[in-house]
């Protein structure tokens, strides 16, 4: 059956936010752990400074007080991480590209005391809503760092919450996932350790810090391996070969969205990439050929995370030592300490080994809850514990998983279940299809058929009778899509996930559900 009992031989730590930064400073604190432009942070220097804008914190907010963060990557941005956690304060990510409503409604949700910004623009939007957030007392910007007086910080409970982060929802408000300092700092622990991620590692971080990859799993797993982070104030392929060959960067990653671009920049930067030793992925669905793609542009073993904000990140993870064909096929296994089942949709109960249902996780690892939100919270963490992922896969015997789409996003044609993930990897598959999004398109006789949004590329672009003898050739006729969509380029969430529902709405609007093709620009 689809079931892997989570393995007990690695311990789950009572570890803490800025306990990992303490604990890392006291191993090796003259090694370098942070680097922004042309400053460089040692282990103790980047303790010393969390500490001292800790005893800042403190001099406003009280132990247990949720403050927001609503600014772009830094160095800043990673010292009031710690800062906050070192101090025991609920820290609020917020994404840098929310407008009014959005900010008001996670600052107030959220109850946040204060907010940390970068002032400009960022300032005039929040005048605007400042007067509906009657629990906000503090705006501060960055580079005015309070001062607090000195003194022991305080004690802070492993299992006491160490971040609200909001979920790139693509329909209604996102929600609010607590997450706890326990789950953060040992699933960071665990998917470093799997990764391969080791001391003197040299990580260039595309990844936003209010996302739980780029601010849980790979500054909070650097730090714990004693590896060194390159900021990168936003995702600029260019600007991310460039600081790998000039720090020696030992590992590329970033969304599916990212690694794509990466690709294309690295044809044309011609950079010395000969530091690298590992890619990695997660966040979205990675297709198989591009793993492949990676592998041969680079040279190096490709390794993926599957996982979500609502399990502090990674659930199961590729290994560098896995055969090619499951590196790229595959979610890998589950973490250390990561129960894992694949459910029947509509019973609930456990199903055998490679058949489709939902990926549920069980653990250290699951959110304490959606915050203020107890039915979201009850619909997702069942009786038992289990974190139902909303994601569609099935499990092997060896515990091997693999990704069949978003529940949400599975079309039923005619009472078939189709899964796109299937669809897409024929299509990438063909030599002309760069990128290639695969939704429900309503219809009248069937309820659904299928649609493909598809970026092309090559000097010779196929046609759409060409690809779809390519899906017939290789997929049930009623897998084959029968709606076509040309684009050069896809709506992204901030994370860099392609909105489908944006997709299947342009698709519906068009009229393409009763017939017809149509090209679209960016």
């Amino acid at each position: 059956m689809s079931h892997w009992h989570a393995s007990p031989l690695t311990p789950i730590l009572k570890t803490t936010v800025g306990g990992v930064l303490r604990a890392a400073a006291w191993r090796a604190p003259d090694r370098v752990a942070l680097i922004d432009g042309d400053r460089r942070w040692t282990y103790a220097e980047l303790l010393d400074e969390a500490e001292r804008a800790a005893r800042g914190l403190l001099a406003r907010f009280e132990p247990g007080e949720p403050v927001a963060v609503w600014a772009g990557n830094g160095a800043d941005w990673v010292v009031l991480e710690f800062a906050a956690g070192l101090a025991g304060l609920t820290l609020v990510t917020v994404n840098p590209a929310y407008q009014a409503e959005e900010l008001a409604h996670a600052l107030g949700h959220s109850g946040a005391r204060g907010v940390f910004l970068r002032g400009g623009a960022q300032a005039g939007i929040l005048d605007r809503v400042r007067d509906s957030l009657p629990r906000l007392r503090k705006v501060i910007t960055f580079g005015q760092w309070p001062a607090g007086a000195g003194g022991p910080l305080p004690e802070v409970d492993p299992a006491g919450p160490a971040q609200i982060l909001y979920t790139s929802g693509t329909t209604g408000r996102p929600k609010a996932a607590v997450l706890t300092h326990r789950g953060l700092t040992n699933n960071a622990r665990l998917a470093a350790a799997a990764v391969g991620l080791r001391a003197g590692d040299v990580l260039v971080n595309p990844m936003p810090y209010f996302h739980v990859a780029g601010g849980g799993m790979i500054t909070l797993g650097l730090v714990q391996t004693l590896g060194t982070q390159v900021v990168m104030p936003r995702f600029d392929p260019a600007l991310q070969l460039e600081l790998i060959e000039r720090h020696r960067g030992t590992t590329i990653g970033g969304v599916p969205a990212m690694l794509t671009a990466l690709l294309a920049a690295a044809g044309r930067a011609g950079r010395d990439l000969s530091s690298l030793r590992l890619a990695l992925s997660g966040g979205a669905t990675v297709p198989p050929e591009l793993v492949r793609q990676v592998e041969a542009a680079f040279g190096v073993p490709f390794v993926l995370t599957f996982g979500q904000t609502e399990s502090s990140c990674s659930i199961t993870l590729t290994r560098a030592t896995d055969s090619a064909e499951d590196r790229a096929e595959t979610l890998g296994r589950p973490l250390p300490q990561t129960a894992v089942k694949i459910t029947d949709v509509a019973t609930g109960e456990t199903v055998p080994c490679g058949t489709v249902g939902e990926i549920c996780t069980r653990g250290y690892l699951v959110m304490a809850g959606y915050l203020g939100d107890p039915e979201a919270t009850a619909a997702a963490i069942d009786p038992d514990g289990w974190l139902h992922t909303g994601d569609l896969g099935s499990m092997d015997e060896r515990g091997y998983c693999r990704i069949a789409g978003r529940i949400k996003e599975m079309i039923v044609r005619g009472g078939e279940n189709i899964y796109p993930a299937e669809i897409e990897a024929v299509l990438l598959s063909h030599p002309g299809v760069a990128e290639v999004a695969v939704v429900g398109v309503p219809d009248r006789f069937w309820g659904e058929v299928v649609g493909a949004v598809v970026r092309l590329c090559g000097p010779v672009p196929p046609a759409e009778t060409e690809l779809a003898e390519h899906c017939r050739s290789r997929l049930a006729a009623y897998k084959t899509p029968v709606r076509w969509l040309f684009t050069d380029g896809f709506p992204l969430t901030a994370t860099g996930k392609i909105r489908k529902d944006v997709l299947s709405a342009q698709l519906a609007e068009a009229g393409l559900a009763d017939a017809g093709t149509v090209s679209a620009s960016r």
